[in-house]
């Protein structure tokens, strides 16, 4: 009896599994296709401006919820792509160097040292999806870690004039300097690296839809503002 039970249970947990990933894609795709409706056609682009922590806190936990190993070199991987993330920014903030000149408006969030707290989320899952893309090649690590940072240039280069536009964050020349790509580059690709040697395991189905949602998603923008 308990048998036949155990096994009732296995085999509808293995039956309703195979719809979490079309589920978890096709949120992430509403919600972003509400955020873009909302900041370009809404006439009131404030007000989902003010969405945007939710968006990626909901982005996070899905994407997350997907990864299978919660191992310390997981857990270490995420904690040191968040510090170098995080105190990355600041240190740009405070003194102009490694991205350029540029202040934190208030559509991120919450701050501590004027760098919202979601942008040391916001790396960590940058690094994370273009690493688990990286991967689907046959390529040695390093050149893994090198189209992993390329991936994450090509989402920042449309990123930075959505990004202007509704104030996540201003550059002080009003135009986006070359020192922030070649900053970019220099953080994404030690993050890179370190993604390539930590030691978990690297297979999330949902780490590329996550990925190609942001860019679909910010190319829109781009294209339309």
């Amino acid at each position: 009896m308990l048998k036949t039970i155990t096994t009732e249970v296995y085999n509808g947990k293995t039956k309703y599994k195979k719809y979490g990933l079309p589920l978890a894609v096709a949120v992430l795709v509403i919600f972003h296709a509400v955020g873009f409706w909302g900041l370009l056609f809404s006439g009131e682009p404030e007000r989902f401006q003010n969405l945007t922590p939710m968006n990626l806190l909901l982005t996070n936990t899905l994407l997350f919820a997907f990864h299978r190993s919660w191992n310390g070199g997981f857990i270490l991987f995420t904690l040191l792509a968040f510090a170098v993330g995080f105190f990355s920014e600041v240190i740009g903030i405070h003194t102009g160097l490694l991205f350029g000149d540029y202040t934190y408006g208030q559509a991120l969030g919450t701050k501590v040292w004027e760098v919202p707290l979601l942008i040391g989320l916001n790396w960590v899952m940058l690094v994370y999806s273009t690493g688990h893309i990286s991967n689907y090649t046959p390529w040695p690590w390093w050149a893994k870690a090198i189209l992993g940072t390329l991936l994450m240039l090509l989402l920042d280069f449309f990123l930075e004039p959505v990004a202007m536009q509704f104030d996540f964050w201003s550059w002080h020349t009003g135009e986006i300097p070359l020192s922030n790509f070649i900053g970019w580059f220099a953080v994404a690709f030690i993050l890179q690296l370190y993604f390539q040697k930590a030691r978990f395991e690297k297979f999330n189905p949902l780490a590329p839809y996550v990925y190609l949602v942001q860019l679909t998603f910010f190319v829109s923008i781009y294209v339309l503002l």
